[in-house]
């Protein structure tokens, strides 16, 4: 039987469950929420000075030059996609980076739990 959605690898499958059952929490603690993205190109960053298109190119830049210098981090890779979504207006265009940026940020946690020798089995 072939699937159109494949099944994650099991290190993948344990931090999903971790994370939906933080969004359990959320719902308990906050209810339902539906809030304004508030994002866009001209959006002001704040503590940043600067527009979120700017911040964003900043970072797709600070990215690709630690990429080069062999530098690279998590937290490059993870400010790029925050930042690549916050400059975004267009609904599709930021549901697609929000999956972009959860699925880096479980990546990160995986990379974390591999680095504390935490096997899932």
């Amino acid at each position: 039987m072939t699937t159109t959605h494949p099944v994650a690898a099991h290190p993948t499958f344990t931090v999903l469950a971790e994370v939906a059952a933080e969004r359990t929490r959320q719902d308990t603690q906050w209810g339902e929420q539906n809030h304004p993205d508030g994002t866009g190109p001209d959006v002001a960053l704040t503590g940043l000075s600067r527009r979120a298109a700017d911040a964003a190119h900043t970072a797709r830049f600070a990215t690709e030059l630690a990429r080069a210098e062999g530098r690279l981090t998590w937290l490059h890779i993870l400010r790029e996609e925050v930042y690549e979504g916050l400059a975004d207006d267009d609904p599709a265009a930021l549901r697609a980076e929000l999956v972009q940026i959860a699925a880096t940020a479980v990546c990160w946690i995986e990379a974390i739990d591999r680095r504390a020798g935490k096997v899932t089995a």
